[in-house]
C-alpha cells in the first residue's frame, strides 16, 4: 500500500503552513526516529529464565556492519539487494555476508545477487541459520522468516550476541511475543527493531509531539485501514518451483518444526499467510504496518486492554485466513481505535485521529490539523509539511544500522511490537474463537471477557 503524495485537504482553506522537520535531520537520523530505550512500566515476568546474550561483536568507529540474513527468499532477498545498494550509494558501510534458509535454491540465488553486486566480499550460505550466528565477525541479523519462526530466530539471534532486525509481525502470537520481550529486557545491550517501516514516516512523529502537547486535549479516537483488491486471491502471487524437492534441497522438517510435522504442501510453503498455522493473514501482515505507526503517535494511550474483532471468508473461500476483518481496540486511557482490512476491495478510509479540540489526518504525506468547531479560535488550522524520505524501508534498514553503531533504540522496538501483538493476538482469538478479549499490562496475561 503506496503513501499517497497528495493533501487531501489541498482545496481547503490553512491559514499557516510551516516545517518543522528538513528532509537531511531525517535522513542523517539525527534523533529523529531513534531514542533511548523508554522506562518499561509493566515489570510482569511470563519467562523469568530468558538468558543471557552473547558478547556482541565489537562495531569499531567507522567500520563496515557485517550482518546475516535468516531466511533470504523473497523478501528476503529484496533486503539483500536493498542493504548491497544502501552501501553502493553511500548511505552506510555494510556488508551481507552470511544467509540461511532452509531453500537451498533460495541462498543461492540471494548468494549469486551478493557475488554480483557485493565484489570482494565472501558470503557463506547455511542450511541451518545456528551455523551461522555461531560466527564471531557478524555484528547483525535480519530475520525474514516466515510468521511462525520469527520469534525463535530473534531470540537466537540475540542471545548469540547479534543485534535484530525482524522482519514484521514481530511474532506469530502473544505469547511468543511476551517471551521475546523479556530476553531483550533481559539484556538492555542489545538492539531489536521491528520492520514495521511507515514508523519512519516523520509525520507520525509530529502527531506525537502535538498529542503530547496538549494542543487538541484528550485524543478520543482514530481510525485506520489496510485494504487491496487481489482477484487471483491474496498471496497466491507467490509462484510454486517444480525444482523444490524436500529432503534433496528443502528441508521441510526444519520449516515446519515450531508448527509440528505436516505433509509436503509446497502451497503452504510459499503462501503461509492464508493459512491459520503459520500466520495471522491481514491481521499480522497487512494490519500490522498501519497500526505500528499509530501506536507511535499515541504512545500515551498506553496499552491495548480490550479487543474486539469480526473476520469472513468474503470471496476468497480457498484461503483458511479471513479476507476480510475489522477491529475494534480500546486502550488503557479509554482511547478507541477502529482498524479494517480488506483483500477484495480497494477502499479504505482516511487515517485520522480524533481529538477532543481537533483532528489530525495522516493520509497524506504531511501532518495536517484542522479545530473542532467549538474550539476554532483555539485551535490554529494548518499543515505541518513533512520531508519525503523516499524509500521508508531503506529508512528503516538505515535506522537500524545508525542504532547499530550508535546504540540508541529504534521507536519500532520491542514495546510498540508487543503492544501491536496483543491486538493481533487478541482480533485472532476473538474471530476464530468469538468474544471480546482483554490484556491486563500490569500481569501480561490475555482473557476472554
Amino acid at each position: 500500500m503506496n503513501e499517497h503524495s497528495h493533501d487531501p485537504h489541498a482545496g481547503e482553506p490553512i491559514h499557516t503552513r510551516r516545517t518543522f522537520l528538513t528532509a537531511a535531520a531525517v535522513l542523517a537520523g539525527a534523533g529523529a526516529v531513534v531514542g533511548t530505550r523508554r522506562a518499561e512500566a509493566t515489570p510482569a515476568r511470563r519467562f523469568p529464565d530468558v538468558g543471557k546474550a552473547k558478547e556482541r561483536v565489537a562495531l569499531k568507529e567507522g567500520e563496515t556492519i557485517k550482518i546475516g540474513i535468516i531466511g533470504p527468499g523473497g523478501m528476503g532477498r529484496g533486503h539483500v539487494n536493498a542493504f548491497i545498494n544502501l552501501n553502493k550509494a553511500n548511505r552506510e558501510k555494510v556488508h551481507v555476508v552470511a544467509l540461511a534458509d532452509v531453500n537451498d535454491l533460495h541462498a543461492q540465488a540471494a548468494k549469486e545477487d551478493c557475488d554480483k553486486n557485493q565484489p570482494g566480499v565472501a558470503v557463506e550460505t547455511y542450511r541451518d541459520y545456528t551455523k551461522m550466528l555461531a560466527r564471531d565477525d557478524i555484528h547483525g541479523v535480519l530475520v525474514a522468516s516466515p510468521e511462525h519462526w520469527h520469534a525463535q530466530h530473534a531470540i537466537d539471534a540475540l542471545l548469540a550476541g547479534k543485534d535484530v532486525y525482524c522482519e514484521k509481525p514481530m511474532t506469530l502470537n502473544l505469547d511468543d511475543a511476551l517471551r521475546l520481550r523479556e530476553v531483550v529486557l533481559g539484556n538492555p545491550s542489545m538492539i531489536m527493531q521491528v520492520g514495521t517501516q511507515y514508523a519512519a514516516q516523520p509525520k507520525y512523529l509530529e502527531a506525537k509531539k502535538i498529542i503530547e502537547s496538549g494542543e487538541l486535549g484528550l485524543p478520543l479516537w482514530s481510525q485506520i485501514a489496510y485494504c487491496r483488491n487481489t482477484p487471483s486471491g491474496e498471496w497466491n502471487y507467490y509462484g510454486i518451483d517444480k525444482r523444490w524437492q524436500p529432503g534433496v534441497n528443502l528441508d521441510w522438517d526444519a520449516w515446519c518444526k515450531p508448527i509440528g510435522k505436516q505433509a509436503w504442501d509446497p502451497k503452504m510453503y510459499i503462501r503461509w499467510r492464508r493459512y491459520r498455522k503459520c500466520s495471522t493473514g491481514i491481521v499480522g501482515d497487512l494490519l500490522v504496518h498501519e497500526m505500528t505507526p499509530f501506536f507511535v503517535s499515541m504512545n500515551q494511550c498506553g496499552w491495548p486492554v480490550k479487543v474486539h474483532a469480526f473476520g469472513s471468508h468474503m470471496i476468497d473461500k480457498d484461503m483458511e485466513n479471513h479476507d476480510q476483518v475489522n477491529l475494534t481496540v480500546q486502550f488503557e486511557s479509554g482511547h478507541t481505535m477502529i482498524v479494517a482490512g480488506n483483500t477484495n476491495n480497494e477502499n479504505g478510509f482516511e487515517k485520522l485521529i480524533r481529538c477532543q479540540k481537533g483532528n489530525i489526518f495522516l493520509t497524506s504525506r504531511h501532518c495536517v490539523i484542522r479545530p473542532e468547531r467549538a474550539f476554532a479560535k483555539e485551535v490554529e488550522e494548518r499543515t505541518i509539511e513533512c520531508p519525503n524520505v523516499g524509500d521508508e524501508q531503506d529508512q528503516h534498514r538505515v535506522n537500524w544500522l545508525g542504532c547499530i553503531r550508535s546504540r540508541q533504540q529504534p521507536h519500532s522496538d520491542i514495546t510498540q511490537g508487543c503492544k501491536v501483538m496483543v491486538v493481533v493476538d487478541l482480533a485472532t482469538r476473538a474471530m476464530w474463537e468469538g468474544g471480546s478479549w482483554t490484556f491486563d499490562p500490569k500481569t501480561m496475561k490475555a482473557t476472554r471477557a
